[in-house]
């Protein structure tokens, strides 16, 4: 074989090689919790797909397929979701499970928000105690809950003093600073549950509707970017949506404890 074909048959291997990639942004909490090691071998293995992880912040996760540096997101922040969908860089929003954010703080609870009947309440009890508190402020799903809950509460974070800590980090890096300060702050409960550096900090308040916390998946629009692996993303949300997935999702446990719940329909 001449020197030309065989760089020819070299880049068509390589080429098929590239074909298997699947590049999927995801948020911190999907990685944090876990799930993605439990979820993602066994799709790969089902697919026989590579898929490549970008683990950021829902905004970031968005931007990312906006400008189609990835194949699909999975993120959770539904009315981002939709203008992402409706601006055209998504196909569509698919959801897939569910489960919610939680107020975790230190176990002598200074603010008292262990005794409040909404998050709402809890945070003004923060605001009104200033006692410490870690946001994560990186536009993430779980920082734009936390944005609106703040807002039902009348409070304005940029008027905040110093016990407000804004660290623009993941949801793993944003609870051992929480950990570390003693802090309050708003994670999603897989995140808390699989986090091994708890120290002083306990689950003090959960239930409130405006906690609820879905998960979507979205592909990118081949018609905005007709180098994205869009067969691929199909190939995944249908295994995301099948029963073999229902299963992991609904049996990924921590201390006896669900972490999600799937909800995903065809």
């Amino acid at each position: 074989m001449n020197r030309s074909l065989i760089f020819a048959s070299l880049l068509f291997s390589a080429n098929l090689a590239q074909a298997d990639i699947l590049k999927l942004a995801v948020t911190t909490s999907f990685e944090n919790s876990g799930l993605a090691d439990v979820l993602l071998p066994v799709a790969e293995a089902d697919l026989g797909l590579d898929v490549q992880l970008l683990v950021v912040g829902t905004g970031q996760a968005l931007r990312l397929g906006e400008a189609g540096d990835v194949d699909a997101i999975l993120v959770h922040s539904r009315a981002s979701e939709e203008a992402f969908v409706s601006d055209g860089f998504g196909t569509h929003r698919r959801e897939i499970m569910f489960n919610d954010f939680v107020l975790i703080g230190p176990k002598s609870d200074k603010a008292q928000i262990g005794a409040t009947s909404g998050a709402a309440e809890s945070l003004q009890k923060i605001a009104d105690a200033q006692a410490t508190y870690v946001s994560r402020g990186d536009d993430s799903g779980t920082h734009k809950t936390e944005l609106k809950v703040w807002q039902i509460a009348e409070r304005a974070p940029a008027t905040f003093g110093s016990w407000y800590n804004d660290v623009g980090a993941g949801m793993g890096a944003a609870l051992n600073t929480a950990s570390a300060l003693n802090a309050y702050i708003l994670s999603d409960r897989a995140s808390w549950l699989n986090f091994k550096n708890k120290g002083d900090l306990a689950l003090l308040f959960s239930g409130d509707p405006v906690l609820f916390n879905q998960y979507a998946y979205l592909p990118v629009n081949p018609a905005k970017h007709p180098t994205v692996q869009y067969e691929m993303a199909m190939k995944l949300e249908e295994w995301l949506l099948s029963d073999k997935s229902a299963a992991l999702i609904n049996n990924y446990q921590i201390n006896g404890e669900t972490l999600f719940v799937f909800n995903g329909q065809k």
